[in-house]
């Protein structure tokens, strides 16, 4: 069944846009539209136990004092080398980033440096996703003032996220620094793949269940409305075979920081689901990676 066809089947009171109640529940539902989802992450699981037997197991460093405040560090060769900080999604659930090793490689092999970030999911936060958000600053915070010591330039560092990481991220290039002690253009630049960039219709969503939304988080983790602390180039990208709300959220936000003056790029990547966007992002010859490694330039 196509994606028009499932909009279509709204048939209750109009909840967000043209959707009643359980079209917006389906379009926040990645099962709906991707229900290949376990066999993608236990072949992203498979590709990076690939990567560390290639590369040789990541250094592993704490930003913070929780035990899942780590980071791992997959360092490249070359000396004064660009980074790119990697934020998981997973539906704002523990993930853990030693899945999503797999991304690194193409990195490496290029000349960069990757770090993937571990931070709690909504089970270790009461459902608030603001403590999150603080994790994942927080961890860019310590790449931008421990770079030196791994070989990195703490002048070119960059962010990526997919889904919920992609959330993450955006609140991460739009964030205020002051309270972290470092500059406030510390990315250089951004990939935001297949996230949510305002919190409203998620909140009308089932994912209120798990995730203890308040006015306040939505309106501070809502990037879209923070565009005016934006300072870096983004790359925004989605697949065509994502949800309704997930491509329209995508849209919306590349339509909305072209509009505040600001460089971005938006990529459609053509056949791809919600998960198997992931994928693309680690393969220096798709859509996204090249486009990942040109802004850090590194193609």
């Amino acid at each position: 069944m196509n994606q028009a066809v499932k909009v279509q089947e709204a048939k209750g009171p109009l909840v967000w846009l043209d959707m009643d109640q359980k079209a917006l529940d389906d379009a926040y539902d990645q099962l709906v539209y991707a229900p290949n989802r376990d066999q993608v992450h236990k072949r992203n699981m498979f590709n990076s136990d690939r990567v560390r037997a290639r590369l040789g197991a990541p250094k592993r460093h704490t930003y913070g004092a929780k035990p899942i405040e780590a980071l791992d560090l997959f360092a490249t060769s070359k000396p004064n080398a660009p980074i790119n900080v990697f934020i998981h999604g997973g539906a704002w659930r523990t993930r853990s980033v030693k899945d999503y090793a797999f991304l690194a490689e193409m990195v490496v092999r290029a000349g960069g440096h990757w770090v993937g970030l571990d931070f709690d999911g909504v089970e270790g936060t009461k459902g608030d996703l603001l403590p999150m958000a603080d994790q994942v600053r927080r961890g860019v915070a310590w790449v931008y003032k421990n770079a030196r010591s791994f070989g990195g330039d703490p002048d070119r560092i960059h962010v990526s996220g997919q889904s919920s990481g992609a959330h993450l991220a955006g609140c991460v290039v739009t964030s205020d620094w002051k309270d972290y002690g470092v500059p406030n253009d510390i990315v250089k630049g951004a990939l935001l793949c297949s996230g949510m960039y305002d919190l409203k219709p998620v909140r009308l969503s089932k994912r209120s269940e798990y995730v203890a939304f308040t006015d306040e988080a939505e309106e501070k983790l809502s990037s879209q409305r923070s565009l005016d602390r934006l300072n870096c180039p983004v790359i925004v990208a989605y697949g065509t075979f994502e949800t309704p709300e997930f491509q329209r959220q995508n849209r919306e936000f590349a339509a909305a920081v072209k509009a505040a003056g600001k460089p971005v790029t938006l990529l459609v990547a053509d056949g791809y689901n919600h998960f198997e966007i992931a994928e693309a992002i680690g393969n220096p010859l798709s859509l996204l990676g090249s486009a990942v490694l040109e802004q850090m330039k590194l193609a």
